[in-house]
């Protein structure tokens, strides 16, 4: 279950703000550098980004997060700039922003569309991890340090919500000054200490066998 309709909404409209200003702070030669994302450079993921977001505020959710969709959004962005996808993230940015502020409480916890699996709140939080954490694919590479907060909040979330879909578990995820989420119904193994190695080693970025775990925990695997 995501996080409170109010925190989600208003931390993905400050992620894409602060997404806007990491695109604005590169050069050409950043745009093109190979990201941790194989065969993506930091512009590929960057259009990635902001055709997800695109493609949510204008209602293309039919295969939203298909290799072939997302392939189409990075496609249809390659060639362009750093300061042609920050303007287009700032349009969608308000987009979001007014789309958002149109759901109450009912229509945050009906199913989401576009065959996601899971309610309208956890697809917009996993819009928001996406955003966080490919924002970190680029940095990474740039020798930008990570930048942590509310995003690891989401991440969390998303990834417990993932692996309880993955069966993966029971578990406790109780992370320095996060909430607690359970997974597949809590309890069983507790894991704490610092959130986002387990974050890297989910979503098949870090070494699972550094935290006690072995590759079942990827939800990408």
């Amino acid at each position: 279950m995501a996080l409170p309709r109010d925190e989600v909404s208003k931390g993905m409209i400050a992620e894409l703000a602060d997404f806007e200003a990491l695109l604005r702070s590169l050069d050409a030669d950043q745009w093109a550098t190979p990201s941790r994302c194989e065969g993506w450079s930091v512009g590929d993921v960057a259009g990635h980004v902001i055709g997800s977001m695109s493609d949510v505020v204008a209602g293309n959710l039919d295969g939203l997060g298909t290799p072939e969709v997302t392939a189409r959004e990075v496609e249809e962005r390659r060639g362009r700039s750093p300061e042609q996808l920050a303007d287009e993230c700032a349009e969608v940015r308000a987009a979001a922003e007014g789309l958002l502020a149109a759901f109450d409480d009912d229509a945050w916890n009906t199913p989401a569309p576009g065959g996601y699996e899971g309610t309208l709140g956890d697809g917009v939080e996993a819009l928001w991890f996406d955003t966080y954490l490919h924002a970190d694919d680029m940095r990474s590479v740039l020798g930008i340090a990570t930048v942590r907060g509310d995003g690891d909040r989401a991440s969390v979330s998303h990834i417990a919500t993932e692996l309880t879909k993955h069966s993966w578990g029971p578990a406790t995820l109780a992370f320095d000054d996060l909430p607690e989420f359970a997974v597949s119904g809590g309890g069983g193994r507790r894991l704490d200490g610092d959130a986002f190695p387990f974050i890297l080693a989910a979503t098949g970025r870090g070494d699972p066998t550094t935290l006690g775990l072995d590759g079942s925990v990827n939800l990408y695997a």
